[in-house]
């Protein structure tokens, strides 16, 4: 694990410690949870962001080579 340092409001730390006191755990375990959570809540946005990608069938094997020559043929019509 690396060490690091952020900054954050007084308010917002102090409640942070009076938690982990309740829940009788380190404000560093807390963290780290916290920071995980964030990181899979983003990755699952990002997942569900892209899911349209790959729906249909063109029944064309050359999209990828001409994709800029189809979308501008079509935008053009």
């Amino acid at each position: 694990m690396k060490r690091t340092t952020i900054f954050a409001d007084d308010a917002l730390i102090k409640e942070f410690k009076d938690l982990s006191k309740e829940e009788n755990r380190s404000v560093a375990e807390m963290v780290r949870e916290a920071m995980e959570q964030y990181v899979r809540q983003r990755h699952q946005k990002k997942k569900k962001e892209l899911s349209f990608i790959g729906i249909g069938a063109s029944g064309r094997r050359d999209v990828s080579e001409k994709h800029e020559e189809l979308l501008w043929r079509k935008a053009t019509k």
